[in-house]
């Protein structure tokens, strides 16, 4: 079973959590035939380079309970379906400008039974509350992402780490992060697959781009 994969990782998963990210493997399948929100190649490694990369945020930061995380340019839901089965007491709002994919967000939320999870059709730009974290996969280069943030925090902290970004990328970020103060976890510490070898959460406090 794919959902093994998470066990190795996440052994203190509940009977409902295990259960939660077994059934995503046939609701993605399901939808991926309607809408492709994953390329239909990674269907068949789902479990490594979907949704065990999203929990890589999970390494870095364990959210306490109450606490609100907007997932930008969600796509099919990651990373923040991911997190929000993992992090049952945590809020998630999930947003695309994409309205198909959004769909894609509800159905498969729904379909596992997930309480912590709302799915917007927007612009992040256009979105009015407030979040402890800011959440996203590579959606674009991090100063445009930045961009989009301006408004988007709570002032009072609630984890181990003050709000900001926490960010999911690949590759040499030098040069999109030079100037930037930022904190960079590779994957590969975390994460035994060749897979994981570039990958990295970047964590930024918002006090470091917002004035």
């Amino acid at each position: 079973m794919p959902v093994e994969l998470i066990e190795k990782y996440f052994p203190d998963l509940s009977e409902k959590q295990k259960n939660q990210f077994a059934q995503l493997e046939e609701l993605y399948a399901e939808w991926n035939e309607k809408i492709n929100v994953i390329s239909r190649k990674d269907m068949d490694s789902l479990y490594e380079k979907h949704i065990l990369h999203s929990l890589g945020i999970a390494k870095v930061m364990e959210f306490v309970p109450g606490t609100r995380v907007l997932d930008i340019g969600t796509g099919g839901g990651f990373p923040g379906i991911p997190l929000a089965i993992l992090f049952p007491e945590v809020q998630f709002t999930l947003v695309d400008s994409i309205g198909k994919k959004i769909t894609v967000v509800k159905e498969v939320s729904e379909g596992i039974g997930l309480q912590n999870v709302t799915a917007i059709h927007t612009r992040a730009e256009e979105l009015k509350e407030k979040f402890h974290f800011v959440v996203s996969r590579a959606v674009t280069q991090m100063p445009v992402f930045l961009t989009w943030l301006k408004g988007k925090f709570e002032k009072q902290n609630l984890n181990a780490k003050p709000n900001g970004v926490l960010y999911l990328k690949g590759g040499d970020l030098s040069e999109e992060l030079a100037g930037l103060k930022t904190e960079i976890f590779p994957l590969e510490n975390y994460f035994e697959s060749e897979f994981f070898e570039t990958k990295k959460v970047v964590y930024l406090s918002k006090e470091n781009f917002l004035s």
